[in-house]
């Protein structure tokens, strides 16, 4: 599989070569620590509030070890984002648990610091953003990182930001098919869904690929709980599902944690926004800049875009959302498409039907019958992100990369435009 094939098919900085380079060669080479609204302490509160810090650890995995050592389920652990599975992350969590029992977690490459009372929990709106010192290893030999990351700067400087692709991370590293799966999903398809996520063989998963080859062409559940790695949890509890009531997919599907059953259909949204964004660019529109038809996302109450209430761009706003724009203050957005999501105008609007329509999909395909739980109702997405704070270090075949994004912004959409390498050394 390559980019484009998750709608990642051109760079802003086209024309400029890139580094090239491989990103984490260790968890180290990619650290991330979040932004967040931190809960006030309340020394009488029902909720403990903790940083996590964590290495190579899956956000739904590890979510589901830290319920089972405290005893609780994966419900009462909370948190403000999803951080990429292969880094060093900090982040803070919420727990509805003894403060004894948090502070005294023991788990692998798991550390919990600074344990509080407070009155809630950490819920998606508490993320601001993220800080990240990213390091490239192995870059292209004979070239001249420097001048090409000058270059490269210089163009992601004069329109404001880069463009705000979901990242490879999105779809699955190792097998980036959660959109496929999404699909399936949305046209009620809940065995091809299933049998896409735990069967489905392809070269990336080197651990896993026999024992989904061999599941693909017997469909033999039982022998497949005896090939499959322990460390796929979720797979082996749809097979056992599966093994114990033969042909109930969808009851194999609601195995799953809930969050890993929207990210599906979320996956195959960010699939869709990603090639309406690439024909925006390939048309020669800007994304920094709007015109009439567009819909821009104001700045919200934490500087973030507001997705929620976007405004259309007609020709008597057009002057005051072009300068809004420049300053910072106002974004062009993209489709993320849902049962209540609405089309931009223009030319804009022509770029978002024809990617709908190429689909052959319709808005109440997602409303998921029987998975109510995976159903979306869509929203806008900013299709440029700004940077903040960013420095460079070329030091002989390393960069060292230090920035912060706000919250769902991808530091892989970022890296790219630098790097231009292939699929794999993301």
């Amino acid at each position: 599989m390559n980019e484009s094939e998750l709608g990642l098919e051109v760079f802003l900085t086209e024309g400029i070569p890139g580094i090239g380079g491989k990103l984490r060669k260790t968890p180290e080479d990619f650290e991330v620590e979040e932004i967040s609204l931190r809960p006030p302490e309340a020394p009488g509160g029902k909720y403990v509030i903790a940083e996590v810090w964590h290495r190579n650890w899956e956000a739904n995995r590890l979510v589901r070890r830290l319920g089972t050592n405290l005893r609780v389920s994966r419900a009462k652990v909370g948190f403000a984002g999803t951080k990429d599975g292969r880094s060093v992350a900090t982040q803070l969590m919420s727990f509805d648990a003894p403060i004894e029992a948090v502070s005294a977690l023991s788990i692998p490459d798991v550390r919990v610091l600074g344990a509080y009372r407070a009155k809630r929990t950490i819920s998606i709106g508490d993320l601001v953003g993220n800080r990240f010192t990213i390091v490239i290893k192995e870059l292209d030999p004979g070239i001249d990182a420097k001048a090409i990351c000058e270059s490269v700067r210089a163009r992601l400087d004069e329109v404001g930001g880069f463009p705000n692709f979901f990242g490879i991370q999105r779809f699955g590293s190792v097998r980036p098919i959660t959109h496929l799966v999404g699909k399936d999903l949305i046209r009620g398809d809940f065995e091809g869904a299933v049998m896409r996520y735990i069967a489905n063989p392809m070269e990336e998963d080197s651990d896993a690929k026999d024992a989904r080859r061999r599941l693909q062409e017997s469909r033999d559940f039982e022998a497949a709980l005896g090939e499959f790695p322990k460390k796929l949890t979720f797979e082996r509890t749809m097979i056992s599902y599966l093994r114990d009531t033969p042909g109930d997919y969808l009851g194999a599907l609601r195995t799953l944690p809930k969050n890993l059953l929207m990210m599906f259909v979320h996956a195959y949204q960010s699939h869709l926004f990603n090639r309406t964004l690439s024909a925006r660019i390939r048309a020669g529109m800007s994304i920094g800049l709007p015109e009439e038809g567009d819909l821009v996302l104001p700045l919200g109450k934490t500087n973030v875009p507001d997705h929620d209430n976007p405004i259309l761009v007609a020709k008597d706003n057009l002057e005051k959302a072009v300068r809004n724009a420049r300053e910072g203050k106002a974004f062009v957005s993209g489709l993320i498409y849902g049962t209540d999501s609405h089309f931009a105008s223009g030319r804009m609007g022509d770029i978002e039907r024809r990617v709908i329509e190429a689909e052959g999909i319709d808005r109440l395909d997602f409303q998921i019958v029987g998975l109510r739980e995976a159903s979306s109702k869509g929203t806008r997405r900013e299709l440029l992100s700004p940077h903040k704070d960013l420095s460079i270090a070329i030091h002989d075949s390393e960069a060292t990369f230090r920035f912060a994004l706000n919250k769902g912004c991808y530091a892989t959409a970022l890296l790219r435009e630098f790097m231009k390498a292939e699929m794999s050394q993301y």
